[in-house]
């Protein structure tokens, strides 16, 4: 299961998330960080990735153009690190789900 964490996101949740979400990144480690939205957006899209975002940019993304990419759009205040990973890897079963139906492109976390 691929995530792509936004800038928004510290690059350091992929070490506490890593043996429940393998293959997940963030786009700082990608060279990324300097990228618009939309290029971020076609980035994920065509190497199947799934964003996880604060950010509601993304979410108008998915509203206008479907998946791929699909979205994680995070909804909760500002949250540290551990926190937000501790909500991902409590909402594990729901994040695989999500990812495999094909109707949805966003998921609200609140």
């Amino acid at each position: 299961m691929k995530l792509l964490f936004d800038q928004n996101i510290s690059f350091r949740i992929i070490k506490l998330i890593q043996q429940a979400f393998p293959q997940s990144e963030q786009i700082r480690k990608l060279n990324l960080e300097n990228k618009s939205d939309k290029e971020i957006w076609a980035f994920a899209g065509q190497n199947g990735f799934t964003v996880v975002t604060f950010d509601a940019d993304f979410y108008e993304f998915s509203n206008l153009y479907g998946h791929p990419p699909k979205i994680i759009w995070l909804r909760t205040r500002n949250n540290t690190t551990l926190s937000v990973s501790q909500i991902l890897l409590a909402k594990k079963e729901l994040i695989e789900e999500f990812i495999k139906q094909e109707e949805f492109s966003c998921l609200e976390i609140q």
